[in-house]
């Protein structure tokens, strides 16, 4: 093979991956024929798992009638409408609308145009400052790299966008003491429900029901990006359905389709559309080319199908109590240090002398796939439809590799 393709999250200098050809269910190959079970979902996306040939279909129908047309003013197409209508029946927010694009960064980025437009439309333009917590990652666009907690994410792009701040990841007392602050100048804060990419870090007790009260009473909007947990992967639609804390926008990509073709869109609540629609003559002037892409639609369309007739929602809980029940028993032996997830999304966290790196690569050579973050975490978010089975050799790979053998 070439060099000719520039790897992302990767050393430029890099010739040497893993190159995987084919899924079926949670079962990977790579071009030497090597079985892996996929621990990780590819990249936190994959619910129904790979191989679905129904998904695949419903693609290729959709292209073979239309591939897509725009939905810019004045045109619209059926699919792209009929997406957004089932979307509509799970969202966690009653009445919400929803606005397409192409990935969870498109859709941070929109949240956050969509948070200051609605300010400016509800009569506040002074309102321009973002909120966002450490450890939080929310793509790679300017807007969302801006909004990161991940500082060396942000080393080497220049001026990223002013206003959008950082405050601690658990400590409600110093967000509340930044919004009195800056009460009237506030548009969002922005924030993932259970911090992903990140090291999968669980909210504090109380901190999104105390966000909510403060964006309520500073006149704040409350987003939520739920681009890794959305779509069943919580045992709930949503992790606002899992916490049972409501946004304002809640951004959402990845296993909206199961990764099956690229995917985002933001929920757009009541109180924000109301700003949006309060003046007729207003012209929302933010899109993407492929926004309401019709194959793309397609593949959404029936990957939620999939997920409701095979109980992959219901199905999440069991998979992450195996997860769970799992890492904490190598916790509770010594292997690790200690365990963090929610739903069926978890990490392992390391002890010092432990390198995640090396025990990821460790578990590629047993047939595992899992997250190496930093030095200090191993993640999983296997898909849902991985057997008790897969996950019992996911473990025990783990394990293995956790303890230097």
């Amino acid at each position: 093979m070439t060099d000719a393709l520039l790897h992302a999250f990767a050393k430029p200098t890099k010739t040497d991956f893993v190159r995987i050809v084919r899924g079926k269910g949670s079962l990977l190959w790579d071009d030497k024929g090597n079985e892996y079970i996929d621990g990780i979902g590819s990249l936190w996306y994959s619910q129904v798992g790979h191989g679905r040939d129904e998904i695949a279909q419903a693609v290729a129908e959709q292209i073979s009638t239309l591939e897509t047309y725009s939905t810019f003013d004045p045109f619209s197409n059926d699919i792209a409408e009929k997406l957004a209508a089932k979307l509509q029946t799970i969202s966690p927010m009653k009445d919400a609308r929803v606005f397409l694009c192409g990935s969870g960064s498109e859709s941070v980025d929109t949240a956050m145009k969509l948070a200051r437009v609605a300010q400016v439309q509800a009569g506040h333009p002074e309102r321009t400052i973002i909120i966002s917590r450490m450890r939080g990652y929310h793509g790679t666009n300017y807007g969302g790299t801006s909004a990161q907690g991940l500082p060396l994410n942000k080393i080497g792009f220049g001026q990223l966008l002013p206003e959008v701040v950082q405050v601690d990841s658990d400590n409600l007392e110093e967000l509340a003491k930044f919004m009195s602050e800056n009460s009237s100048r506030i548009a969002a804060v922005i924030t993932e429900p259970i911090q992903g990419a990140g090291g999968v870090w669980p909210p504090a007790p109380g901190y999104l029901e105390g966000a909510r009260k403060l964006c309520d009473q500073h006149g704040a909007f409350l987003i939520f990006d739920e681009v890794i947990s959305g779509f069943g992967r919580m045992g709930t639609w949503f992790a606002a359905n899992f916490y049972n804390v409501a946004p304002d926008l809640l951004c959402f990509a990845k296993g909206v389709t199961s990764g099956y073709q690229p995917l985002g869109g933001v929920f757009v609540a009541r109180n924000v559309c109301d700003a949006l629609e309060s003046d007729p003559n207003f012209f929302l002037r933010h899109g993407y080319t492929y926004s309401g892409h019709s194959a793309v639609c397609a593949a959404a369309l029936m990957n939620i199908e999939i997920i409701e007739r095979e109980g992959l929602v219901e199905r999440a809980k069991h998979v992450g109590a195996v997860l769970s029940a799992g890492l904490k028993a190598l916790a509770q032996d010594g292997t690790i240090d200690h365990v963090r997830g929610d739903g069926a999304v978890w990490a392992a966290g390391l002890k010092p002398d432990q390198n995640a790196v090396t025990i990821r690569d460790r578990m590629i050579q047993l047939g595992s796939i899992a997250r190496a973050i930093n030095t200090d975490t191993i993640a999983f978010c296997p898909p849902l439809v991985i057997t008790d089975a897969e996950l019992g050799r996911l473990m025990d790979a783990f394990a293995t590799a956790a303890l230097g053998k």
